[in-house]
């Protein structure tokens, strides 16, 4: 055995003792023993067999924490099963290992929060004569108690006699009553914080004695550092006293009311409790309860009267000191859970202070402040009131800061969320989805200040969950799946979708793509699309997954390979059904991304094949039917939500939908659940019709494609079948149940089927003659579907009978609100056939313009007569989204990472998408009768009622003017069905034109709707955009003007001054011999010329084909062509708000590009100046005639776009028609109120920077004016004085050559120059160049009298100012003074001296002074006192 080390070894020794013990392998005298694991259940050591603490190292261990490091990540560790069994080595350091046994205790300290020191006082140390500061010993400080019995540190030794010290201060004295008076009236000042104040009524000689000798509170001297610091501190205390002594009671009262407001009411509470100490303290609260009148017998007269009045004003300024001494309330044994007992070990002296925690909570205070408080929430996710009083056994108090207040904040939530305790780590997640589901529904909005969703985002919450997905718990893995639904998934938004999916052209959809994402480059824009996405695909993939989330979270996620956890959860964990139907959920809202995203769920192993197989089975336990059988596991059992992801990934594209029918057996599927009725399928009723209603959805996708129509001739009698019992509908419907929706939802599912169907038969005998006709070169063969027209055309009666029927209940409200969706899909069908029927070579072109008349003057006529179509045009107003832009505006808590369509709650019932939207019915109602109207021209004549109903009108009218809501995923889902109403409203107008003779009362107002439509479309309907450049915008039938003398009226205008003065018709031009036409005859050449614009602009927009192909795909029905059921990313309309600037436009990147690149474009072929002269005629026709289109265009912008007609080529400009047009639009933009409007200073739309363009200007203005006076008022326009001073200082600093060639004619200057001279000119430096240029001769009045009128203006009022202002202003105007008065050159010196105001009329642009007034000849003698007093009689002119 080893002997215990002796008193004299040395540390070699000890080595040597320790070596031979560890080599010996003998067991250790003692024995650690750990806490058993509570989680495994393990047999372990108890409390009582824990080594105690005096014989192991000194180690804190608690119960309720584990002797594990907490870990920093989301996920817990994972525990190790052989930890009993560690392998320890030979030459493993023992202390090492028990220094890493100790490192829990770091975990204590890992959130150390230092004091907030800002408001302390920081003093300066007393200097002294010694070289360094003196030690401080403890010896110095005097201890007055003896030391008792037994031994005690000199720490307990000191307080000790600090205690005593205490207690002698405050003894009580006869004086006391005298101290006892109200707060208004303590010494708080921090020059007499050290004692009382007395007050000004007293004056005996004993209050003063015992002010004088009594010792000062606060101040001790001890930090003072001298030998003589308690001196210090009685003089200090004496000086303060002397201060108050000399106070009134006023003033005593105004300081102490400043000081209150001034300091903070925990250093005020702190001050008034070092009065004297607690006890102290609490001697004189007592005494002042019991013996009032005893002190107030004591005090002078006027001491009542400031007590009956300070205490009211201590009740406002002190409120909240008070409510803060009444809670510091010491404590008591009535006051613990538990009464400590004397016979209880180290219960001796009961140290209260320690126990603190074991009291009750205070009431939570209410806070009367403006400033925020931090947000806490229950455990069901609602926010708590910040006064809420809730009992603790909620379990909403574990928490440390503001332990009084009940909840628990996001930052407590998220750290809670990594806890190593199971349940911990669940319930964090499920409130943070709670939280997460109610921020999106709105609740908090009025209530917090900023976005939850953002500061969640900001704060990591998806990676949050992203990493929880991988915990390998399963309540934890349904948390944040749950939680993950919640932040990604609106319900409401899906059940919108659903809703306009049988809507014209609803099945197709805008991508989940968010619109605001990082700005791409410059260089990217000259790449075509293509390069552009592969660029942009290389570059997220390089990036890291937290900077791709930031911008769009369904793309972050998808790089964290979210689609392999959520089939792994799916195929081997198996959880519940709610946690199943929350991936699909996720998933389907993963699919309506992108076509991407679809391909990349698709590409994901065995992620549609476990779908398939336990949500899509084609047999179950029949069960699952039976009615109140609670559903254990959905694995095994047909899901509706499994089919609608199949039909939402579908919607990705013709090649997804080839591999989910074939490679993934959906045909097989499809085929099981639609041959079987839903009231026979072995599933509750409603998921049975919802899982029907998907399948039909599914196929009609397919069938949108072109595809699984194969499988209409085998499930032809299934269809039939349905068609004959749709009628039977009218007799359940009159009721409100969720089952009529489910069934009516189910009906148009099978309509919209039919539709497709219907559309792909359409084009098979096309694609038979192609193919049989077609020689062998050709490389793309598209063989025909099939299908063939006689297999559909069957089913025409069965759906035309239908909607005759239901029709009959349109003034039934109920009724007709619950068939709606249904009639407008019968209605969509007969158009589709119609328009298929009248171009299959097989039918009689005769029999169906029969069948036509019989449908107008059978159905459609009766049903346009009806009082309820009346009220539905008269309700297109109040649910039009651009009417009202606030209906599709985004949700409060929407965050631009995440798109959703901000249908959260519902929509309401008078909104485009709402329950009483006449939107989707007219919209196919105008469907067919553009169909009828197109096949049957004949009759068109028969529908002119349909552009006459005023409720159309009045909503017409008020939609193009009313600027349209910002484009978001909202918006443009809803504005798209709206623009799809208007441009059947147009085309009908368009067919009325040419056959109604009385159609021009409506002409202007259709053609006001069309240019506002075209700057307003999305992608995706760039077919519309075509059609109404083809056949509106440039129609003359719709400039009524150009027939009913419009061109003379401008003429008229013009001449009695109207509309604008007759100096702005034609600037003067260095060309003289070009004609100068009037206005008129402009807008009569350009009225002649529209079908060659019309051929400009549609050439221009040839860079919008491709994506006009396949748009023409989806409107015309080639359904062979159509590649995706996703529309393009919308980042804004089709054509910019510019686009009648496109064509000049672009011929100037044209050309700018040439000459970079070196290539002269001279001379300058024919076509360039007839596409500059189209597009100036264009703009010159809607400038005059459709003004109020092209104020969306800033006037600057306007501007900007004729500037390009002098910046393109070098004399495109001196060509005779442009230089018409472009001075007919000058003079249209210096009119007044275009004057008014401009602004240079705002940046411009398609503009980098004016300034560059300005600059530009100015260097061709340079090169090739040949001082053209059109030119030169383009570059004076700018120069006004409300712009910016850079394009000033760039005319007058960098480029005054240009000042010889701007020769403008005053009487030709269309703008006034009180725009140039008004206000004065205050920049110092333009001042000084106006006169160096007037000096210098640079500027001269026959050169450009225009900005010699200015700079005299300036100058002028410049050197006359006797405004107060800087020294380097005044020395510089009397500098500019005397230099004007010593010019040789008289004319100059008179013109600045003598300047008195503007006149257009005289020929100079300016009046003179005949003699100077008394007040400047005086200023200016005395500036020039030095000169020849003798001069000043000159002065006179």
């Amino acid at each position: 055995m080893l002997s215990r080390p002796k008193p004299g070894e040395s540390e070699a020794d000890l080595l040597h003792f320790q070596n031979q013990f560890l080599a010996a392998r003998a067991s250790p005298a003692v024995k650690i023993v750990k806490k058993a694991d509570k989680r495994k259940g393990e047999e372990g050591s108890t409390v009582a067999e824990r080594p105690s603490l005096q014989d192991s190292k000194d180690v804190v261990m608690l119960d309720d924490f584990p002797d594990i490091l907490p870990a920093l990540t989301p996920a817990p560790p994972k525990k190790s099963k052989i930890k009993s069994a560690c392998v320890h080595f030979e030459d493993e350091d023992p202390e090492e290992r028990l220094e890493s046994h100790d490192q829990h205790i770091t975990a204590v300290f890992s959130k150390i929060i230092e004091r907030d020191t800002s408001a302390v006082a920081v003093t300066m140390p007393v200097p002294t004569g010694d070289p360094f500061p003196r030690t401080f010993h403890r010896s110095e400080i005097k201890s007055e108690v003896k030391v008792g019995s037994g031994r005690k540190s000199i720490f307990a030794q000191k307080m000790a006699a600090r205690r005593a010290a205490e207690k002698a201060s405050t003894a009580p004295s006869a004086a006391e009553c005298v101290q006892i008076r109200s707060a208004a009236l303590d010494a708080l000042d921090p020059e007499g914080s050290a004692g009382e104040a007395p007050l000004p009524g007293i004056r005996d000689d004993k209050a003063g004695d015992f002010l004088t000798t009594q010792r000062p509170c606060l101040i001790t001297g001890e930090g003072l550092g001298s030998q003589k610091s308690e001196q210090e501190a009685q003089a200090i205390h004496k000086e303060n006293l002397e201060k108050l002594r000399s106070m009134s009671e006023e003033e005593i009262l105004q300081e102490q009311k400043r000081l209150l407001a001034q300091l903070d009411s925990g250093l005020v509470a702190f001050l008034k409790s070092r009065r004297g100490g607690n006890e102290g303290q609490k001697k004189e609260l007592k005494m002042e309860q019991t013996r009032p009148e005893e002190c107030l017998e004591s005090l002078p007269v006027a001491q009542h009267g400031v007590r009956s009045s300070v205490p009211m004003q201590e009740s406002g300024l002190e409120e909240s000191v008070r409510k803060e001494e009444n809670m510091k309330v010491e404590m008591t044994d009535d006051d613990l859970p538990v009464k400590p007992k004397k016979e209880w070990i180290h219960m001796d002296n009961v140290e209260f202070e320690k126990l603190e925690w074991m009291k009750d909570l205070p009431s939570p205070r209410q806070k009367k402040t403006k400033k925020g408080m931090q947000a806490r929430f229950s455990l069901k996710g609602e926010l708590i009131p910040a006064d809420a009083d809730l009992p603790t056994h909620l379990g909403l108090h574990h928490h440390g800061e503001e332990a009084e207040r009940a909840g628990y904040s996001l930052q407590e939530l998220f750290h809670l969320s990594r806890s190593q305790v199971i349940q911990q780590r669940t319930l964090a997640l499920q409130v943070l989805g709670r939280i997460v589901q109610k921020a999106r529904a709105g609740e908090f909005a009025s209530s917090l200040k900023g976005s939850i969703l953002r500061l969640l985002l900001d704060a990591g919450f998806l990676f949050l969950l992203r990493f929880s997905l991988d915990d390998a718990v399963d309540n934890v893995m349904a948390a944040s799946v749950g939680a993950l639904r919640a932040l990604l998934v609106s319900l409401d938004d899906e059940k919108y979708l659903d809703w306009t999916f049988s809507w014209y052209q609803g099945m197709a959809a805008f991508p989940f793509v968010p619109n605001n994402e990082e700005e791409e480059e410059e260089e990217e824009e000259e790449l075509n699309g293509t390069e552009k996405s592969q660029d942009k695909k290389l570059k997220d993939e390089n990036k890291p997954d937290p900077d791709v989330a930031r911008y769009d979270v369904v793309k972050g996620l998808l790089k964290t390979r979210i689609q392999h956890r959520l089939r792994y959860i799916l195929e081997v964990v198996r959880p519940v059904p709610t946690v199943v139907l929350d991936i699909l959920h996720i998933l389907t809202h993963i699919a309506r991304h992108s076509s991407e995203a679809c391909s990349q769920l698709l590409d994901c192993p065995r992620l549609i094949e476990t779908i398939v197989r336990e949500f899509l089975p084609t047999q179950w336990d029949p069960q699952v039917a039976e009615p109140g059988r609670l559903l254990t596991s959905l694995h095994g059992v047909a899901c509706a939500a499994a089919m609608k992801f199949i039909r939402v990934l579908a919607c990705g594209g013709r090649n997804a939908t080839a591999r989910l029918l074939n490679k993934f057996e959906m045909k097989n599927r499809l085929s099981r659940f639609i041959a079987e009725d839903p009231l026979d399928l072995l599933l509750p009723r409603e998921e049975a019709i919802r899982l029907s209603t998907e399948a039909f959805r599914l196929w009609a996708v397919a069938a949108g494609y072109g595809q699984a129509c194969d499988l209409y001739r085998d499930l032809y009698p299934v269809l039939v079948r349905i068609l004959q019992s749709l009628p039977e509908l009218l007799n359940t419907c009159h009721g409100k149940s969720p089952m009529i929706e489910l069934s009516v939802q189910r009906a148009t599912a099978v309509v919209t089927l039919l539709i497709n169907v219907t559309q792909t038969a359409g084009y098979t005998a096309e694609l038979q003659a192609k193919l049989s006709s077609n020689s062998s070169e050709d490389s793309e063969q598209i063989p025909p579907p099939p299908v063939a027209w006689n297999q559909v055309s069957g089913l025409q009666p069965f759906l035309e009978t239908s909607l005759k029927k239901f029709l009959q209940e349109i003034s039934q409200t109920e009724t007709w609100q619950a068939l709606q969706p249904l009639t407008t899909t019968y209605v969509i069908y007969l158009g589709v056939y119609y328009s298929a029927c009248s171009q299959q070579p097989s039918v009689n072109p005769i029999d169906c313009l029969e069948e036509l008349e019989r449908l107008t003057s059978e159905v459609l006529q009766p049903l346009l007569s009806q009082p309820a179509i009346h009220s539905m045009w008269d309700l297109l107003r109040p649910c039009s989204a651009l009417c009202n832009p606030l209906s599709c505006s985004p949700a409060p808590e929407s965050v631009f990472s995440i798109a959703s369509l901000s249908c959260t709650g519902g929509k309401p019932p008078l909104s485009l998408v709402g329950s009483k939207s006449p939107f989707p019915f007219l919209t196919a109602l105008l469907f067919l009768i553009n169909s009828i109207t197109h096949i049957h021209k004949g009759l068109t004549s028969k529908y002119s009622s349909v552009l006459g109903f005023r409720g159309l009108k009045d909503y017409l009218h008020q939609s193009w003017q009313t600027r349209p809501p910002s484009v978001t995923p909202s918006s443009a889902w809803i504005l798209r069905h709206e623009y799809h109403l208007q441009y059947f409203v147009l085309a009908l107008a368009q067919r009325m034109a040419c056959t109604c003779p009385d159609y021009a009362q409506h002409a202007s107002l259709h053609h006001c709707v069309a240019m506002a439509l075209l700057s307003r479309l999305l992608p995706g309907s760039e077919h519309l955009a075509y059609e109404v450049l083809l056949d509106l915008a440039f129609n003359p039938e719709f400039l009524p003007e150009g027939k009913a003398g419009g061109p003379e009226a401008a003429d008229f205008s013009d001449i009695l001054h109207l509309g604008t003065s007759a100096k702005l018709a034609q600037p003067g031009s260095a060309a003289a011999f070009f004609s100068k036409a009037t206005r008129g005859a402009l807008l009569r050449e350009s009225y002649q010329n529209l079908p060659f614009i019309r051929s400009c602009y549609l050439s221009n927009f040839v860079h919008l084909q491709p994506t006009l192909t396949r748009s023409q795909a989806s409107y015309q029905g080639q359904n062979y062509l159509i590649q995706s059921m996703l529309l393009p990313e919308v980042k804004g309309p089709i054509l910019p708000s510019d686009w009648p600037f496109f064509p000049l436009i672009s011929l100037y990147n044209k050309v700018t590009n040439a000459e970079t690149c070196g290539a002269v474009l001279n001379p300058l072929p024919l076509d360039l100046v007839n596409t500059v002269t189209w597009n100036l005629q264009w703009v010159l026709l809607l400038e005059t005639w459709r003004a109020k289109t092209l104020q969306s265009i800033p006037t600057a912008a306007k501007l900007a776009r004729l500037m390009c007609v002098f910046l393109t080529g070098s004399d495109l400009f001196l060509e005779a028609p442009i230089h018409r047009y472009t001075a007919a639009l000058l003079s249209v933009y210096c009119q007044p109120k275009a004057l008014d409007s401009l602004n240079l200073d705002a940046p411009l739309p398609g503009l980098a920077s004016f300034h560059d363009l300005y600059i530009s200007l100015l260097e061709q203005f340079e090169g090739v004016s040949f001082g053209d006076p059109l030119f030169g008022v383009f570059v004076l326009l700018p120069l006004q004085k409300r712009f910016s001073v850079h394009l000033r200082l760039s005319v007058f600093g960098e480029h005054t050559s240009i000042l010889r060639a701007l020769g403008v004619p005053l009487q030709q200057f269309p703008v006034p120059l009180e725009r140039y001279t008004s206000p004065p000119e205050d920049n110092l430096n333009v001042l000084r160049l106006y006169f160096r240029t007037l000096v210098t001769g640079a500027l001269r009045h026959t050169w450009c009298p225009v900005l010699y009128v200015v700079a005299v203006a300036h100058v002028n009022s410049f050197i006359f100012s006797q405004d107060s202002t800087t020294q380097e202003t005044d020395a510089a105007r009397k500098s500019m003074l005397r230099k004007t008065w010593l010019l040789v050159d008289e004319t100059l010196k008179k013109h600045l001296l003598y300047y008195r105001l503007l006149n257009a009329e005289s020929p100079l642009g300016f009046d003179l002074y005949e003699q100077l007034p008394p007040m400047r000849l005086k200023y200016l003698q005395m500036v020039t006192q030095k000169e020849n007093k003798d001069s000043a009689p000159a002065l006179v002119s």
